[in-house]
């Protein structure tokens, strides 16, 4: 187990040796995050970083990750905890068939946490091996106002209520992490409960250098071919601009055919690797990918 990073540049660190190469801005919110014990709210378009930034947390702090997948009609129970109502039926049967018991033991035997189906936010409110979970809330978003409303009692106190077992509270509060892509806004009484911050695309040096973090394997040269045709892409007219995670899998898509440097054929074979949708990739079909490819080796001269 790591301990918390003890300043800014530590965190840079932290981040950079799991391969994460995050702003100055972000790493100083998410040495407040954890200095301080508060939520970390992180907004921005798919495919910045923000699901990943929790991943990394967790492993450089050798803690446990405990993800929430948020999701439309997401309630308490699939979020806190459920009963086993199976094998309550089963020690009902049980009970009436060997005629063991009174009802008033049976009934409170059922409530206990041998029949508790732990789920993710009451997991991140127990103990764990090397400490504090990282609990990540992912795409808070999807879910509806109820939902956040629930929330709030475990981002205040670091408790949940389960109403046959009574309020559980964290012993040592879990990092907690909430990433959102706005496809709607979060009320304002879950974001004052955290420490924000939004996840832009990163420039060019930046992003370049975290392709060298993931991909090493691939030439300097294709790198920054592919880094720069990814940013340029983002200005074109596009229905869902590509991220930083589609320049990875595009750089590894290309080093698994032995490309060695981009041309118009190759970028039209594996535009699926960066769009994902049909109408952005004929949009970059034919002349337009080759067009757009002269604009940015022009735009790498002189580097």
């Amino acid at each position: 187990m790591t301990g918390i990073p003890k300043d800014i540049d530590a965190v840079e660190t932290l981040l950079s040796g799991q391969g994460y190469v995050a702003s100055r801005a972000l790493a100083t919110v998410v040495f407040l995050a954890l200095k301080l014990g508060r939520p970390l709210f992180l907004e921005g378009e798919a495919g910045v970083g923000k699901t990943e930034i929790a991943k990394v947390i967790a492993t450089a702090l050798g803690r446990r990750l405990i993800r929430l997948q948020c999701h439309e009609g997401l309630d308490a129970a699939s979020a806190v905890a459920d009963w086993n109502f199976a094998a309550q039926m089963i020690a009902i049967r049980t009970a009436e068939a060997t005629g063991a018991g009174d009802r008033d033991a049976l009934r409170s035997e059922l409530f206990t946490e041998d029949y508790l189906i732990e789920r993710p936010l009451l997991a991140a409110m127990r103990p764990q091996p090397g400490g504090a979970p990282v609990l990540l809330i992912d795409e808070i978003d999807r879910t509806d106002e109820p939902f956040e409303a629930f929330l709030l009692e475990a981002l205040s106190d670091f408790q949940v209520t389960i109403p046959e077992l009574g309020t559980i509270r964290a012993p040592e509060p879990p990092i907690v992490i909430l990433t959102s892509n706005r496809t709607r806004e979060v009320h304002d009484a879950l974001k004052r409960r955290c420490l924000y911050h939004w996840v832009d695309y990163p420039d060019f040096d930046r992003e370049l250098l975290i392709l060298q973090a993931r991909v090493p394997e691939a030439e300097a040269s294709l790198s920054r071919e592919v880094v720069a045709f990814v940013q340029r892409l983002r200005r074109e007219d596009l229905f869902k601009r590509p991220g930083v995670a589609e320049a990875i899998d595009w750089a590894k898509c290309l080093l698994a055919l032995d490309v060695i440097t981009l041309s118009p054929d190759v970028i039209s074979d594996t535009l699926g690797a960066i769009l994902k949708y049909q109408d952005d990739i004929q949009k970059l079909q034919g002349s337009e990918a080759g067009r757009i490819l002269d604009d940015v080796r022009r735009e790498l001269v002189p580097a």
